[in-house]
């Protein structure tokens, strides 16, 4: 005979009130983590459409530029984009402002400077993201090929 005795009665009724305490105060805490999640998810959106809208800019910007065959227009334009690509605001569009600066640094040398801003609807207040790029003439981005004047312009 063993020197140990077995307790087979199972799981009493305190054990089970506990286990469904501790689970309770685990669903809670997550639970409670659901509403910051949706505010990080809305930021992170209007973001990430930001940085989009901000690249587009500087690309569109720096390839005019480039080309030898543009002349270049410096100084600031501000603009309004709106997500759904339409022409008039949307319900729940997303509007954001986007700020091009032009200034030219020496000869065939401008610096381009995009700063994209947007409401932020939680805090009701404005966010927005800036980037800069310097741009030099090209020849390898001549185009049309043989271009010996001005043909086209890099409109602000």
């Amino acid at each position: 005979m063993s020197i140990f005795t077995l307790n087979n009665r199972g799981i009493s009724l305190v054990e089970v009130i506990i286990a469904i305490f501790l689970v309770t105060i685990g669903i809670f805490a997550v639970l409670s983590l659901q509403p910051s999640a949706w505010r990080t998810v809305g930021k992170s959106d209007y973001m990430g459409r930001a940085a989009g809208i901000l690249q587009k800019e500087l690309e569109t910007r720096e390839s005019c530029i480039m080309n030898p065959c543009n002349s270049v227009a410096t100084g600031t334009v501000t603009s309004t984009v709106l997500v759904s690509g339409q022409g008039a605001a949307v319900a729940g569009d997303a509007t954001y402002t986007v700020t091009t600066t032009v200034t030219s640094t020496g000869t065939n040398v401008w610096n381009v400077t995009v700063n994209v801003q947007w409401a932020d609807q939680i805090r009701h207040n404005y966010r927005d993201i800036t980037e800069s790029i310097v741009v030099t003439r090209q020849e390898g981005f001549r185009f049309p090929a043989g271009c010996t004047t001005t043909v086209g312009n890099c409109p602000l």
